[in-house]
């Protein structure tokens, strides 16, 4: 064993502290979507959603979080822009005081609607592309959407809008690093986000075709850093590497129920967007109770809080403060139990399934298995399978 954690043995438990307010507040406000990325963290089964919350809903969701503390908001989906009462949320988020992020594909964002929200005062806007190509960009999204997003840059720079892009990088793509960078700087980017996949909903289904070389990753890497060099504070450039080539999990959400708090289309209230899978677990609705009992009171929002709940090597382990056991998804996803070691730490005992994926995407791809893409009709069908 490692020496730092047979130093760690008598490493004293972390009860659960009061919870202090969710800062983070996430409105997922639909699971409609025109786009079928094939990363895409919505959960697989999302066809079971059927009846979206009212606006009525969403406005009181807003005004307790905010009543709790909540400073920052973000509206996504799906696609948010599907909703005709999105500026009316916005409008109020305004009013109560949060910072307001829109998370888009940019369908639906035209001249109208970007006054309206500029006018109602959403304060941010996150646009994504799939690719710095429209061959690629469209293939992997299943649409034909690349003129689209590229319009939609120009205008939210046309209306003051710090112009946000976002690019989620697997092994289709990670090799365009530069020319997605250089397509940002034509449009004016002031931030870009490269974020390799997280592969749960989705990319899951789709890791063994998405999941980079380690070549690939380190070399997306040096790419961005000479990018960086280049731009200097022009572009502010960010990074995110792959878990898989790690040897520390990331600090999944700052701990479940310690900051984030997500609410899905149909109300329920979830301590980070995928922990819905989780097995055992009865996550209250905010049509049936209000954010602060939900917060504060809720058995599961209170499950992984803490350190009871953890096992060996995590219990004694003195990082267990800073990465908080890792990401409960992914540990339940490759192990079967969420209350294991992330396979993503170097000390866990599952560990291998975390290197032994990587060593299968270091294997010439020959014969490619078929993507599967992100839609109602494939989201029924896995649910009648998962059934079955």
């Amino acid at each position: 064993m490692n020496a730092q954690l047979q130093a760690a043995g008598s490493a004293p438990a972390v009860a659960a502290k009061p919870a202090g307010p969710p800062l983070w507040l996430l409105l997922e406000l639909t699971y409609r979507c025109p786009l079928h990325c094939v990363f895409c963290y919505n959960p697989t089964d999302f066809a079971r959603t059927t009846e979206e919350l009212a606006t009525e809903d969403w406005i009181r969701v807003l005004r307790e979080a905010r009543a709790m503390g909540s400073v920052q908001l973000g509206l996504s989906g799906g696609e948010p822009l599907t909703r005709d009462d999105l500026e009316e949320i916005v409008a109020e988020a305004h009013r109560l005081g949060f910072y307001t992020n829109l998370v888009t594909s940019g369908v639906g964002l035209n001249e109208k609607r970007i006054r309206a929200l500029k006018d109602a005062g959403l304060d941010h806007i996150q646009l994504s592309f799939q690719d710095s190509t429209r061959e690629m960009n469209d293939f992997l999204s299943s649409t034909r959407t690349f003129e689209l997003k590229s319009k939609v840059a120009a205008l939210i720079k046309q209306h003051g809008y710090p112009m946000v892009l976002n690019v989620v990088l697997h092994r289709m793509n990670i090799d365009h690093v530069g020319q997605i960078l250089d397509m940002a700087e034509r449009m004016n980017a002031d931030y870009v986000e490269l974020a390799n996949t997280q592969y749960y909903g989705w990319a899951w289904h789709n890791r063994e075709q998405l999941l980079p070389s380690r070549a690939q990753a380190e070399n997306a890497e040096r790419v961005t850093a000479e990018f960086r060099k280049r731009v200097g504070e022009r572009i502010r450039v960010y990074f995110v590497v792959p878990d898989y080539f790690e040897k520390r999990p990331k600090p999944c959400m700052n701990g479940l129920g310690s900051i984030f708090l997500t609410v899905t289309p149909d109300g329920t209230a979830l301590p980070c967007h995928a922990a819905r899978m989780l097995p055992g677990m009865q996550f209250p609705n905010v049509r049936e109770a209000s954010v602060e009992w939900i917060w504060r009171e809720s058995p599961a929002f209170n499950r992984f809080r803490g350190d009871d709940w953890m096992k060996e090597p995590c219990r004694s382990c003195p990082e267990k403060t800073k990465d908080f056991g890792g990401c409960r998804c992914q540990a339940y996803l490759m192990t079967g139990d969420p209350t294991n070691a992330d396979p993503v730490c170097e000390f866990s005992p599952h560990h291998h399934l975390v290197t032994e994926a990587v060593a299968r995407a270091e294997q010439p791809r020959v014969v490619e298995k078929v993507l599967t893409f992100r839609d109602a009709r494939t989201s029924r069908s896995l649910l009648e399978r998962s059934s079955g």
